[in-house]
């Protein structure tokens, strides 16, 4: 019981459960899937004795991985392992197809999808948790930590999976840090491992003497490398061009866009939006005469999680999501009087918005911006800076 009253014990079981939301996202969509088929009265029981397998499968797993860390050089791969999961963590999402695995109707079929996907989709999950448990845990009750770590943040992964998502949408800026996260746990675990600081492993090597200063200062240079390595490879992804029209009430000359394109996502800012596209048509002579689009895209899952409960029911989930976050804009157009065309869309949504604006002849693209700058706006990784690196279009962010 000691080890509850150290500083240490604490942050490790924070980093395994920051770990667990961030790399577990996907693992909760499959057990939300494989389990929808199921009769209400059966559906709980198949998401619980789902979640109980996984649950023991990954503490076996990541139980493995810490006998295998104490292997010469095995850290330093598992630490390149981690810089490239958080790299990709910050890299835009492109939806992928693969072979279709259709979730069963069956209680125990579906508890075996949820088992089966799980190990699947683990790696990245086990070797962070791993790393995060032998690093910051000091190599003691590293069991401990993974055990308490997976039971806290498993839990909050099957239940909370959507208010985790919201939350990352609404504030990216935990996926950045999740992703440097990754870095630092990768640092620290170069510079312990076995063959660059025990001088009975391949006494021939120098050898390192593993500060708490050194461990920091490899941290340190982890996560920027993460940061940097991210930003780098997106930038040349989506190459910036664009100029942005900040707005907060103000209108533009009437008659100036006839076609806007407004992206909502079911949020206040959403609803500023419409009324700003709102507030250009009703300044015109005609208002008839300015066409109103409405977007939505839902994050793409991965591909491994389609090849789990199968194409239909990743489209029926992500058509769902678009529906309730559409309804909102729809009625208040509709009050309104105006008519909009709907588009929806699965991606990485800054990419997919100017795609859409391109191909329908908008000239305006609307959105609502929760009032960041640019240099904070580009460190966050927000939608709307997404937008802005993909098009030449005006963009009009309503605060």
């Amino acid at each position: 019981m000691d080890m509850l009253m150290t500083p240490d014990f604490w942050i490790a079981v924070g980093q395994i459960i920051m770990i667990d939301i961030l790399l577990g996202g996907d693992n909760a969509v499959v057990i939300a899937l494989a389990c929808r088929k199921l009769p209400p009265a059966q559906r709980t029981k198949g998401i619980l004795w789902g979640t109980a397998g996984a649950i023991v499968l990954r503490i076996v797993l990541i139980f493995f991985a810490l006998q295998l860390l104490a292997i010469p050089f095995l850290k330093i791969i598992g630490a390149i392992l981690l810089v490239w999961i958080g790299v990709k963590l910050l890299l835009p999402e492109h939806e992928e197809g693969h072979s279709k695995i259709e979730g069963s109707d069956r209680l125990w079929g579906a508890i075996k999808t949820v088992i089966v996907a799980d190990f699947v989709m683990s790696v990245d999950n086990v070797i962070a948790i791993a790393g995060a448990a032998e690093t910051a845990g000091g190599g003691q009750h590293s069991m401990a930590l993974v055990i308490f770590g997976v039971l806290v943040s498993i839990p909050i992964i099957v239940w909370g999976s959507q208010l985790v998502i919201k939350l990352m949408d609404r504030f990216p800026i935990i996926i950045t840090a999740g992703g440097m996260l990754l870095g630092w746990i990768a640092g620290s675990m170069i510079v312990t491992d076995p063959a660059l600081v025990n001088p009975a492993v391949m006494p021939q090597l120098p050898k390192l003497i593993p500060t708490d200063m050194m461990r920091y200062a490899a941290g340190v240079a982890g996560a920027l490398l993460v940061l940097g390595l991210g930003k780098w490879l997106a930038s040349r992804r989506t190459p910036a061009e664009a100029t942005a029209t900040e707005a907060a009430g103000a209108v533009p000359a009437p008659g100036a866009f006839r076609s806007v394109l407004v992206a909502v996502d079911g949020s206040e800012s959403a609803t500023r939006a419409v009324a700003q596209a709102l507030a250009l048509r009703q300044a015109l002579k005609d208002p008839s005469a300015m066409q109103v689009h409405l977007i939505n895209v839902q994050r793409a899952v991965s591909g491994t999680v389609v090849s789990f409960v199968g194409n239909e029911s990743v489209e029926e989930f992500h058509q769902e999501k678009s529906e309730d976050a559409l309804a909102p804009a729809r009625a208040q157009l509709q009050a309104a009087q105006c008519v909009a065309t709907e588009h929806q869309r699965v991606g990485s949504p800054g990419p997919l918005i100017a795609e859409v604006a391109q191909t329908e002849g908008c000239d305006l693209i609307i959105m609502g911006t929760r009032g960041r700058g640019g240099a904070s706006a580009a460190l966050l990784g927000s939608v709307a800076q997404g937008v802005l690196e993909n098009t030449r279009l005006p963009v009009m962010l309503t605060k």
